[in-house]
């Protein structure tokens, strides 16, 4: 692609000025819709520039199979002039076809301006279509000043002996390489070929400027992701931690019977909505990470913990496990029934949103706006980490050891959040875990009513509400 950039540099007059910065951009979509609603559209961003009222190709993406919500890998480099207006057109089209942007369907396009991306870091818009909406579909585009160092490193990596996830033939394995932010998101820096139908990959070597890498810094944390399948397992192999067991209950079974039964005893109707998120969910097992699990959105509601325990187990065999672990969906839709409570100024209903993963947060900045929106409400958050991951990144949103904030720097109003590891009590009684992720609760709804100055009602009168998200 060097080629094009020089040609639509060259016709862009951009080389006659210097060039006060360089700046990398890194772009993802979500709710892209196809044509076709048998399948998924094969997306590819084409960066266009504008000059003299023209608009010229700079550079273009990979093309993406069959993702409704691609996060590129491609990295577009441009010149910035802060004295300058440049305006720039992101174009998403479907290629699925070998004859490129000639044959593909035009899905929709974002138009801005460098310095509106750069001033803002993190851009996103609606895609456009014929200047009307595309759907649901939207564009984000982040934007980072590139330091002065030029040097590459190159890289190579291989696995052995990866778990078979695929059910009729091996896995097909690919190699994401995720640059972990200040501010804890990940960025995308580079992802490999798909090796099919093999267990001991070896990918192709690939160099990567240590700008795009780590921003030049040597100490900046990696992520390696080998994607494959849900990080859970199969629920039909034995060693899943969805397994269902014909005598014996997996640890999601028993952190959700633990903590479920003390907490429907505060609760009048023993009605329990529960949610999953990370699955793919039929008919057209799109990715949902605020599913209902009896599949019923109208009316999640299951009657008492052994309904919710039988709509999980319903549920398993119908759901294709995927991912990422994105929990601030789930907090704000329990954030925004418990809104509706807040305006009612008597103490009515109290929300306690119990999470069980087995995965590290994802989408931690987005988490943490979310336990801070929602500490101004009457929830709490329970969450339980199942299985043997590295959960050191949820004790951040345990305020236990200081005061939890926003990526803006907002802190939380008071602290609402408990994280235990299941772990910790696999061989001990269920009474010792809910005990321990209970223990935090009445004072945290205590704090609430006396923030707002809202004295108890009578107790025949006061429902607790519960949410439960496996």
């Amino acid at each position: 692609m060097s080629n094009i950039y020089e040609s639509a540099a060259t016709t862009l007059d951009l080389f006659n000025t210097p060039c006060l910065t360089k700046v990398e951009l890194r772009v993802a979509c979500k709710g892209i819709s196809d044509r076709d609603a048998l399948s998924k559209p094969d997306p590819c961003v084409v960066l266009k520039m504008q000059s003299h009222g023209q608009w010229f190709e700079v550079d273009r993406s990979e093309v993406i199979r069959s993702s409704s919500s691609p996060i590129f890998s491609k990295v577009f480099t441009i010149d910035f002039y802060f004295e300058e207006v440049q305006r720039l057109r992101f174009e998403l089209h479907d290629i699925s076809s070998h004859n490129g942007l000639k044959d593909a369907d035009f899905l929709g396009a974002m138009e801005c301006t460098l310095g509106q991306i750069v001033s803002q870091r993190k851009l996103s818009k609606a895609l456009l279509k014929q200047g009307n909406t595309a759907g649901k579909s939207s564009i984000t585009v982040t934007a980072e000043e590139l330091s002065g160092n030029n040097d590459y490193v190159e890289l190579a990596f291989s696995a052995n002996k990866l778990d078979d996830k695929d059910f009729f033939s091996k896995s097909d394995p690919f190699l994401e390489i995720f640059r972990v932010n200040d501010d804890g998101t990940g960025s995308l820096v580079h992802r490999t070929e798909t090796i099919m139908n093999n267990l001991s990959p070896v990918w192709k070597s690939f160099k990567v400027s240590l700008n795009t890498l780590c921003s030049g810094d040597h100490q900046r944390e990696l992520k390696v992701a080998i994607d494959f399948t849900a990080s859970n397992g199969d629920p039909r192999n034995s060693c899943s931690l969805h397994y269902i067991h014909p005598y014996q209950p997996n640890e999601y079974l028993k952190a959700l019977v633990a903590v479920g039964e003390i907490c429907q005893d505060y609760d009048s109707d023993k009605m329990f909505p529960a949610f999953g998120f990370g699955g793919q969910i039929p008919p057209d097992f799109k990715v949902s990470h605020d599913f209902a699990v009896n599949f019923d959105e109208e009316n999640p509601e299951c009657a008492g913990i052994q309904g919710v325990v039988e709509a999980y187990q319903n549920c398993l065999p119908k759901i294709q496990l995927y991912g990422p672990t994105n929990i601030a969906p789930i907090i704000q839709k329990v954030a925004s029934a418990a809104s509706e409570e807040m305006h009612t100024k008597e103490a009515m209903e109290y929300f306690i949103l119990l999470i069980l993963t087995d995965g590290v947060i994802t989408d931690m900045a987005d988490t943490r706006e979310a336990i801070v929106h929602a500490s101004h409400l009457p929830m709490s958050v329970i969450i339980v980490g199942i299985g043997n991951a590295d959960f050191s990144d949820m004790q951040m949103l345990d305020g236990d050891d200081g005061i939890l904030r926003s990526p803006k720097g907002e802190p939380v109003l008071r602290d609402i959040v408990q994280f235990v590891p299941f772990r910790s009590f696999k061989h001990a009684s269920p009474a010792a875990l809910a005990k321990s992720v209970l223990a935090e609760v009445p004072n945290q709804v205590v704090d609430y009513y006396n923030n707002k100055g809202i004295k108890p009602k009578n107790l025949s009168d006061y429902e607790s509400s519960r949410a439960f998200s496996p």
